[in-house]
């Protein structure tokens, strides 16, 4: 059992080594360079683009769609976790709940960089129609950001009190911060009852909130009733997607943050394995999903269907959809079975083919289907008839991905990852047999 100096040591947030100096100062700089290409884009329009009639929402939807999926591990899994009090969560939860956040805010400035006319922002809340998606999700959107931020901060709120003693004399700046943010923390009786039923409330508020948000974004496509996205197995499709590659990148996350922190004591194998479990039951329920959205069309599919799933299956965009099913579906499902795939190292490997195979698989969704219109395309110019993201769209895309990594570096910064006051109490209760989960 550590005392509570040598957690404050262990877990404290730590000012950034060279290394850690270099990353951000990387992330910086390739946010400003996506910045410069966005102001070109601004001046001189959507041109510079390679969006066009057909493929008008591009990159920057499949983007959006990727950060609404990503937040869901932080808000829905977490609120879940917190409810059923898994004491093995402990570790993990902090670090859930700050990928989330940095996702969904990330998905809100997406729409917005997405739109040709932001300046036009607010017609969509003066002129919203409650019978469209789109009113929903900007409705949805700042709720979830406010209940990921407050998950995030309530929880905090005890450590921050400790911080503020423990960089009273190192840091008085930080120590007058935290101090603030702490709201006069003392670990009174009352302060932590009122504590635990907020956390509870905002639990029990974020889950319905998040599922909302994941099945509005799938009304978003199959409301349109295009060929490719009119199934009514749209939002347990999304959802379920929306679990894996949330998982994954809070697996790659972890990882990161372990061997950087040096915190094999607090997040173990046990950890991974438990992470591993989750991600697998994930993956085997998307491909449940993915078989009724592709298979099963393919043996009753309409002419227009049959011509969509074809250019799947073995045509155009073949290479790519087999690469995110097998390498990023399949392939994981297979390791993540056995126990030694389900280790540190191993779960690392496939976290990041999760994350990657994640993120295209949003392309292949939103590209492949708005390239096959109601109308056959006649008379218009062939480029219209394909679509690859052009530079300025990779440069704004990859800035705003960077833009997710920088919120997620600077609140491991100042924050501390693994919660220091709830690990004491858990230590207790495991020293006094309280507990034999622990």
């Amino acid at each position: 059992m550590k005392n509570l100096d040598t957690l404050l040591k262990d877990l404290a947030p730590r000012k950034f080594k060279k290394l850690g100096v270099l990353w951000t100062a990387s992330l910086i700089l390739i946010i400003i360079i996506g910045v410069a290409a966005y102001i070109d884009q601004l001046i001189k329009g959507q041109v510079v683009t390679n969006m066009r009639d057909y493929s008008l929402w591009g990159i920057y939807i499949s983007n959006f769609v990727f950060f609404v999926a990503t937040s869901f591990v932080g808000s829905v899994t977490v609120a879940i976790l917190r409810l059923t009090k898994n004491t093995w969560r402990t570790p993990l939860v902090r670090i859930a709940e700050i990928i989330s956040l940095a996702a969904i805010v990330m998905a809100g400035i997406t729409i917005m960089i997405d739109m040709a006319r932001p300046d036009r922002l607010l017609n969509l809340f003066i002129h919203a129609r409650l019978q469209s998606p789109i009113t929903w999700d900007v409705i949805i959107i700042p709720t979830y950001i406010v209940l990921s931020f407050l998950l995030l901060y309530f929880p905090v709120i005890p450590d921050l009190a400790l911080l503020k003693k423990h960089f009273k004399k190192e840091s008085p700046f930080l120590s007058k911060w935290y101090g603030k943010l702490s709201l006069n923390w003392k670990g009174s009786k009352a302060q932590k009852i009122i504590q635990e039923k907020s956390i509870k409330i905002i639990a029990l508020m974020i889950i319905p909130v998040g599922l909302i948000l994941q099945t509005i974004d799938a009304w978003l496509f199959s409301t349109t009733y295009r060929v490719g996205w009119n199934s009514t197995n749209m939002g347990a499709y999304f959802i379920s997607g929306a679990f894996v590659a949330g998982i994954g990148a809070l697996v790659v996350v972890v990882y990161v943050l372990r061997k950087v922190y040096k915190l094999e004591d607090y997040i173990t194998p046990f950890h991974f394995d438990k992470m591993g479990k989750l991600l697998v039951l994930g993956c085997l329920t998307y491909l449940y999903f993915n078989i009724n959205e592709y298979l099963i069309p393919a043996f009753t599919a309409s002419v227009e269907e049959e011509i969509h799933l074809n250019s799947l299956f073995k045509g155009h965009y073949a290479p790519l959809f087999w690469a995110v099913t097998i390498g990023g579906l399949i392939i994981p499902i297979l390791v993540l079975l056995f126990k030694k795939g389900r280790k540190p190292r191993s779960m690392f490997i496939i976290g990041i083919l999760v994350v990657i195979g994640s993120w295209w698989k949003r392309y292949v969704i939103v590209t492949s289907t708005l390239l096959h219109p109601f109308l056959p395309i006649q008379g218009v110019p062939e480029s219209w008839r394909h679509y690859f993201p052009s530079v300025h769209e990779w440069l704004i895309t990859i800035a705003t991905l960077a833009m997710a990594l920088l919120i997620i570096t600077v609140l491991v910064r100042y924050l501390p990852i693994i919660p220091i006051q709830r690990t004491m109490d858990e230590q207790k209760l495991f020293k006094n047999n309280k507990n034999p989960e622990l």
